[in-house]
């Protein structure tokens, strides 16, 4: 449940908010093809996949970043206590807080918190309940904003586009509020180590971010991939990709600078270790998950 890697002086470390086998591979992609999936499914690593209840094994995971005097949070999941229209999302009680401690770390010490995009399972820690109000977890963090994903998700919201339980209320809009968001327009790093690439497609203004050091690299790479299985059907979008397109564009880009870059790849979603290397297989790829070291 909790996870460490070193790349050079940088140290990450993926604090499970909750793990299970949860998804209907049918469900989570419109274009889900059985036979092919039947044919890629025993290359999925251990523990990815249950045949019994047909169900995918996905995570939310928020990524602890220490560089130096940061402490930086890449995206903050659903949250604890928040109304939400998905049952296995609504009024958790997880020990999250507790893995954050366990790693050293507190609601005081974080530094940043860096959102890859707004969809509600990403934004929830942002905030957390005092009496009737939802004010900052973080009240010594910047919240670093994607501007085109705030811009689009205030639409949707007022516009009743997106109904999800109210996430953009309870956990956006009070840390603008408090005054301690930062929107990400065209800025090339934020909180200090992280290089800012647009992934647009999952939503309008996702953003991915890579991390360097020491020759060794990293990249946090949010919601191009729910699962392992569109690494080998990169083809397939969720069914919460907004522009589906652009989504397939943003995952080959992806894809192939991984593959040619020998990075440690970190997305939110995956099972157990959650992180690992894509790699080159004939004319398409694979996942090697990369074993703790730190």
């Amino acid at each position: 449940m909790l996870h460490s890697w070193t790349l050079g002086t940088i140290r990450v470390t993926g604090l499970v908010e909750y793990h299970g086998p949860t998804h209907d591979p049918q469900v989570l992609y419109p274009d889900f093809d059985r036979a092919a999936f039947d044919a890629v499914r025993g290359t999925l690593p251990p523990g990815h996949y249950f045949p019994a209840p047909d169900r995918l094994v996905v995570a939310i995971r928020i990524w602890l970043v220490e560089d130096g005097d940061r402490r930086i949070l890449i995206d903050a999941g659903c949250g604890n206590g928040k109304s939400r229209r998905t049952p296995r999302m609504h009024r958790l009680n997880t020990l999250w807080p507790e893995w954050l401690a366990a790693a050293g770390q507190s609601f005081d010490s974080i530094t940043d918190v860096v959102m890859t995009h707004l969809h509600g399972d990403h934004v929830g820690w942002n905030t957390r309940a005092d009496g009737e109000n939802w004010i900052p977890t973080f009240p010594n963090a910047r919240y670093h904003l994607p501007k085109a994903d705030y811009d689009w998700f205030r639409a949707a919201h007022s516009d009743g586009k997106i109904n999800d339980g109210g996430s953009f209320a309870d956990s956006i809009e009070p840390v603008v509020a408090a005054g301690l968001a930062e929107f990400i327009t065209d800025q090339a790093v934020v909180a200090g180590c992280l290089r800012v690439v647009p992934a647009p497609g999952h939503t309008p203004g996702m953003l991915t971010y890579r991390v360097e050091s020491e020759g060794q690299r990293g990249a946090f790479c949010a919601d191009i991939f729910h699962h392992v299985t569109q690494i080998l059907q990169p083809e397939w979008n969720t069914a919460f990709c907004i522009l589906p397109d652009e989504a397939r564009r943003s995952r080959a880009a992806f894809l192939a600078e991984a593959a040619a870059s020998e990075t440690l790849v970190m997305p939110c979603h995956f099972a157990g270790p959650g992180a690992g290397f894509i790699r080159r297989k004939g004319d398409g790829y694979r996942f090697e998950p990369a074993a703790p070291n730190a």
